[in-house]
């Protein structure tokens, strides 16, 4: 059976919390040896690091999502470091940009749209800060009309920290300017899905090398469990569909895509 990893789960969501064990036992069964459980905040990220320290095949990433960087602290700098320290914590995120859900897609003003973007900007700028520190790389989100930003962002630090751009939907294009920046991108389940050719249609352009394969989980089942809950043993679909797509077998993309996780994510054991 071919080997692949999670890189990108939300274990510690409550979907999971009456059958995490069994959720990593399906994971085992189907292939996926490495569960990556991604922080949102302080709160998630200290969640994500305990279920490390509970699981061997589990690794942290620490970090504050920007859906929630209103309620971030002004600096959370120390406590981020700090979370970071651990051994099995391979990255900072999930960060980056969100202008999917700014105030105005819910009847509020540009001023308030304007409010929450520089909150997010600061907050992903702290944690492009602790990565250069630590000497980790970055998860990054973006939705909305945010890629540009989030690309410039990022060039100050492009010497010192790599993205990988999660969930990736952007073009060919888009992903190489990715890859010119020294980073990466992550498909998830989407790819499975009938409206979703562009998606396959970057995959398709992707060298093997420059992209890793994850769940997203709870979120973005892939076909045939779309709409479900997602959970990492869905992997091996997501690793079927990409081999179609990359004319590849799968113990190639195994050796790739696991490989790539390994570099990116130093401390990824």
């Amino acid at each position: 059976m071919a080997e692949f990893y999670d890189t990108h789960a939300h274990l510690d969501f409550p979907d999971f919390a009456d059958e995490l064990p069994q959720l990593i036992e399906r994971a085992t069964a189907a292939g996926i040896t490495r569960l990556v459980s991604i922080g949102t905040d302080l709160e998630s990220s200290a969640r994500a690091v305990a279920l490390a320290e509970k699981f061997p095949s589990v690794f942290a990433v620490v970090g504050w999502h920007p859906n929630d960087a209103v309620r971030a602290p002004k600096d959370f700098r120390a406590e981020l470091r700090e979370l970071a320290r651990h051994p099995k914590v391979v990255a900072i995120g999930e960060t980056g940009l969100d202008y999917y859900r700014l105030p105005s897609a819910r009847g509020g003003t540009a001023p308030e749209d304007s409010h929450v973007k520089a909150r997010q900007a600061e907050v992903f700028q702290q944690q492009l800060e602790v990565a250069a520190e630590t000497g980790l790389n970055c998860v990054i989100h973006t939705r909305g009309e945010c890629f540009d930003e989030s690309l410039r962002l990022m060039a100050p630090f492009v010497k010192k920290v790599r993205g990988v751009f999660h969930c990736f939907v952007g073009t060919p294009e888009q992903m190489r300017r990715v890859l010119a920046l020294n980073s990466l991108v992550s498909f998830t389940g989407i790819l499975t899905f009938k409206n979703a050719q562009t998606v396959r249609d970057t995959l398709a352009a992707a060298p093997l090398g420059s992209f890793m394969l994850e769940t997203d989980a709870p979120f973005l089942a892939p076909v045939p469990y779309r709409g479900k809950r997602c959970e990492s043993a869905y992997v091996k679909e997501i690793a079927a569909a990409v081999a179609q797509v990359k004319v590849c077998s799968l113990e190639e993309l195994s050796a790739a895509t696991c490989a790539t996780a390994r570099e990116f994510f130093s401390k990824l054991r």
